[in-house]
Formats: structure tokens, C-alpha cells, sequence
């Protein structure tokens, strides 16, 4: 019984060796870029006023118009541009969602309630990407004043970084 149970466990253990020398075979014949994950990405800008009483412009925005960064790109060689550089007409975009918020300030300061509102529509956004498959992957954000005396103007600029699979 001995040598019976030893002759099925050296049996085993070289069809391990050969079933994992089969896996190992595998991996090196297969591309990795046949695993890799394939993104598309979105930018959607938001700009917050904190002029008072209203006259700023708070929007969020997204475009909705794909572009090719090639069409844009010039290339140097020893200094000297190989291509045409494109019109800055040229590179607006003209096909975009302007969405409408509230600036921070109102005549008598900060005011919450606006801010509030943003953070509702700026949520309800982000919930809509999320439904089309859209996933929140990075955010950026930075603010432009001069701050000098009696400044009052600038604005709150946040960038949200979306992916989803291809």
C-alpha cells in the first residue's frame, strides 16, 4: 500500500510540474496588451465667480465635440516648425454644455445658499456620468485673484477627470 500511495504522489507532482509549466508557457506567448484596460477620458471645467453681487459668470463645462491632439500639434525640428501651425480660430471649440451656477459672493458676501446650489448641480452631474459608465478619477482645482486692495474679483476654477471602459 506503501509503495502504491508513493508511485501516485510522484505521478501527481510531475503532472503539477507539467500543468504549471503549460501556465507559465501561456503567459509568456500571450501579449500583456490583450489584458490591458482600454480607457476613454472626460474633462468637465467648472468656473466659480467670487465677483459680488452677481456679475461674475459661474458655469460648468464640458464639450461635446472630440478632438484629435494631432490636429493641433506642430512639430520642431532643429527649431524650425515642419507643419503649419493651425488658425487659433481654428482651435475653439464651438459644441459644448454650458451649464449655469451660482457666483459665491452676493452683495452682502459669502453666500451659502449659492454654494449649496452649486454642490447640488455639480453632484447631479457627476451622477449622471456615473449612470452612462462614466468613473470620477481625479479632480484638480486652483483659484485666480489678484488680491490686491479692495480686490473682490477672481474666480474657482475646479477640473473633474472622468474614465470609462472602451
Amino acid at each position: 500500500v506503501i509503495v502504491i500511495n508513493f508511485a501516485q504522489n510522484i505521478f501527481i507532482m510531475k503532472a503539477l510540474k507539467l500543468n504549471l509549466l503549460v501556465v507559465l508557457l501561456l503567459f509568456l506567448l500571450v501579449d500583456t496588451k490583450t489584458f490591458a484596460q482600454k480607457y476613454e477620458y472626460k474633462v468637465i471645467t467648472i468656473v466659480e465667480s467670487i465677483i459680488p453681487m452677481g456679475i461674475g459668470r459661474s458655469r460648468m463645462i464640458e464639450s461635446t465635440k472630440p478632438m484629435n491632439v494631432q490636429d493641433f500639434t506642430v512639430e520642431r525640428v532643429n527649431g524650425r516648425i515642419t507643419k503649419k501651425p493651425p488658425a487659433r480660430r481654428d482651435l475653439r471649440v464651438k459644441d459644448f454644455y454650458e451649464i449655469k451656477l451660482l457666483n459665491f459672493f452676493s452683495a452682502t458676501g459669502i453666500n451659502f445658499s449659492n454654494i449649496a446650489t452649486n454642490d447640488a448641480i455639480i453632484a447631479s452631474k457627476i451622477n449622471q456620468l456615473a449612470e452612462e459608465g462614466w468613473e470620477l478619477v481625479f479632480v484638480t482645482s486652483g483659484v485666480e485673484s489678484d488680491a490686491g486692495k479692495d480686490d473682490g474679483e477672481g474666480i474657482f476654477i475646479t477640473r473633474l477627470f472622468f474614465r470609462r471602459a472602451k
